[in-house]
């Protein structure tokens, strides 16, 4: 079937190229996994199975894509990475790197620094160091531990890991891979086109239309479909909640969903197909906590899959991406059939798993103004681990200020409700306060408990929550108020 009601081009198969040739599936389960396709049906157990949630990485494969003429390497987590999401790609795994006998010089280099030794998790360490060695910048230890933070290993430990990273990874690959770029991109230009991707039928089926326009019309039609952009929330309703998805819709073909522009005054609009790795230098541009939040957001496997859209559109209340933006004044666009929305980003989460998203609705862009001349701004992120990890608690703050009193501010919380949500009245009790007071703050942080009655879970009590909360708050008025140089774990610092 076509994905619109007027005649387009559409196509019945998943098309992408494994280990040399092009596979073509006119049939698969729409919840079907990488991992499990490659462990199962191909026999490739070198990819291995270890969390089935996307954080310890033992599961990572490398996918190649033509972006914008350049063949790109990025790190996926098989395990939650919908089989349908390979189309148009590459598929990479550790056991396509060695050259007959010959090892690749990233497995060569863990070998010569001993950087292995029960081997499960060294799949995919291989696999991430695989994507820098492709990434065309020389590798320095801290990138490489960015790299390697969504790998966890639990018998060698990092130091050998790091060096044989820093040992090959000098942006001048020289392998086969590097010598077959022309033939294999021109391959995979083969395979792009802007046909409407269905495989299946009504009852069950995998969709991935090519225009906004298609999207729009086969999500009114099924609008009990799921739409699934990284499938890095999805993915675990699949390996964890064993979920049965039947009708599955995919947006990363979508053209126009992956906008990226300025509109009035500068306000930033990232669509909601934006990926987290495409979103991060351009939020930063706001302020510079940002590019903090969104470097420690999840792993790279998670930040080069996961969108903008779609941190906004699950409604998680420990989602970073939503208090970032709601405490600069964001807005959400929502779009359904050919009508388009906007609505302030606070008032888009009604309750736990529910946003004011109508049936056959899905978001658009995200907006967001830049700080004007008096406005200062902090994001913090406080969660038990420091990379990869969800928040305990998020906090971001924008204060308007007329000298040196506070004519407003805006403050927002995730991880202390069941929604992302705005603590009304510290806002409150902020207004028209002197940061050249600071026990006149006192008010602010009392506030927060009529605000907020955090839960207990196992990331932290509501205790702990509260006392964060007030702590962060605390915080920000002492950074922007020039009271104490702003701190940062590993140097880092805060800027206006």
């Amino acid at each position: 079937m076509n994905l619109q009601t007027k005649p387009t081009k559409s196509r019945h198969a998943l098309r992408f190229r494994f280990r040399g040739r092009e596979v073509a599936l006119e049939r698969f389960s729409p919840r079907r996994t990488v991992l499990d396709w490659l462990r199962e049906d191909e026999r490739a157990t070198g990819t291995k199975e270890g969390c089935a949630e996307g954080d310890c990485g033992a599961c990572t494969v490398v996918l190649a894509r033509l972006r914008r003429g350049k063949l790109t390497y990025e790190a996926f987590n098989a395990c939650i990475l919908l089989l349908g999401q390979l189309d148009g790609a590459e598929l990479i795994t550790v056991e396509d790197l060695a050259h007959g006998q010959t090892l690749h010089p990233v497995q060569q280099a863990m070998v010569d620094h001993h950087a292995s030794q029960c081997g499960f998790c060294t799949p995919g360490i291989v696999m991430s160091l695989f994507a820098a060695y492709h990434s065309g910048a020389p590798a320095t230890a801290a990138s490489l531990c960015d790299q390697l933070a969504g790998n966890l290993c639990r018998c060698t430990g990092y130091r050998p890991i790091l060096v044989a990273g820093l040992a090959t990874c000098d942006g001048a690959p020289t392998d086969r891979f590097a010598a077959t770029a022309a033939e294999r991109a021109q391959a995979l230009a083969a395979l792009a086109d802007d046909a409407e991707l269905f495989v299946g039928d009504e009852s069950q089926f995998f969709a991935a239309p090519a225009s906004l326009d298609s999207l729009a019309a086969v999500y009114q039609r099924f609008p009990d479909a799921t739409l699934v952009a990284g499938a890095t929330d999805v993915g675990l309703w699949v390996t964890k909640l064993l979920r049965d998805l039947k009708r599955v819709i995919w947006l990363g073909r979508v053209d126009g969903l992956d906008a990226i522009a300025e509109i009035a005054d500068g306000e930033l609009s990232l669509g909601a197909g934006v990926t987290l790795a495409e979103a991060a230098p351009l939020v930063g541009t706001i302020h510079p906590d940002l590019s903090e939040l969104m470097r420690r957001f999840g792993s790279i496997q998670v930040r080069v899959t996961g969108t903008v859209g779609g941190n906004i559109a699950n409604g998680s209340p420990i989602g970073d991406l939503a208090p970032a933006f709601i405490a600069l004044g964001g807005t959400v666009v929502l779009r359904k059939g050919a009508a388009i929305r906007r609505l302030p980003l606070e008032d888009f989460f009604i309750a736990y798993g529910k946003q004011d998203r109508t049936p056959g609705e899905f978001v658009l862009a995200i907006e967001s103004p830049r700080l004007a001349a008096g406005q200062h701004y902090r994001a913090f992120k406080v969660s038990k681990r420091f990379d990869e990890d969800i928040s305990a608690v998020m906090m971001a703050i924008r204060l308007d200020l007329d000298g040196r009193r506070i004519a407003g501010a805006r403050i927002a919380f995730g991880g202390m409700a069941a929604t992302p949500k705005r603590a009304a009245n510290a806002e409150k009790a902020l207004a028209g306060v002197s940061l050249d007071q600071p026990a006149s703050w006192r008010a602010a942080r009392a506030a927060l408990s009529s605000d907020f009655a955090p839960l207990t879970d196992q990331r932290a009590s509501a205790g702990y929550r509260m006392a964060v909360a007030a702590n962060l708050v605390e915080k920000a008025l002492i950074e922007i108020s020039g009271a104490s140089a702003p701190t940062r774990i590993g140097a880092l610092h805060a800027a206006e």
